[in-house]
């Protein structure tokens, strides 16, 4: 019995040995934080993030990792010139201030084709809150050019806008819930 438990033991000694966890690159080509938000109760305003940069690690074995990105807000894009020039001001975003928003969080959850999470915080405008981040899909496969691994995901999650000092709209009605989806590919450093 004893040399069981032993070699129970020695097993996972060893199966930790052999965890290996990659960096990998976002590739912001493929990335895009898109979001939609209320316009005065009667329809929803959808754009996205045209710029952004950032950092994962991913252990396959345990399914988990950290997931760091940045946001250029001067990249939003509503497909309407003039909402951009407003978001970029003083008025929201005011990105002279503030040009960037933030994501760091750790990923588990995350075995074979399964979904997972990402638990972290967000900042934006200056303030830093909580945020969890649905993980729908997620898959690596051997990037068939560069001959490194490729993962990709499609997240989700929300956010209430005021609580960033967004609260542009609330007096007219809008509501202030901000809804994201995350479409993120990233490319292993080695």
């Amino acid at each position: 019995m004893h040399r069981v438990i032993l070699a129970v033991v020695a097993a996972s000694a060893c199966s930790g040995a052999f965890a290996q966890e990659l960096s990998y690159t976002l590739d912001p080509a493929h990335t895009y934080p898109s979001f939609e938000a209320d316009h005065f109760g009667i329809s929803k305003w959808r754009g996205k993030m045209d710029k952004t940069a950032g950092t994962l690690t991913f252990d396959k074995a345990s399914g988990k990792g950290t997931v760091d990105v940045t946001i250029d807000l001067s990249s939003i894009d509503f497909g309407m010139d003039k909402l951009n020039e407003w978001a970029r001001s003083g008025e929201f975003f005011d990105v002279t201030k503030y040009p960037q928003a933030t994501y760091k969080g750790k990923l588990s959850g995350l075995t074979g084709h399964a979904a997972g999470h990402a638990v972290g915080e967000l900042t934006l405008h200056g303030v830093t809150r909580p945020m969890e981040l649905s993980i729908n899909s997620f898959k690596c496969i051997p990037h068939p050019m560069l001959k490194r691994e490729l993962c990709g995901a499609d997240a989700q999650g929300s956010f209430n806008r005021d609580d960033f000092g967004l609260g542009a709209g609330k007096d007219y009605g809008f509501k202030m819930n901000v809804d994201l989806r995350i479409q993120v590919e990233a490319i292993a450093d080695k």
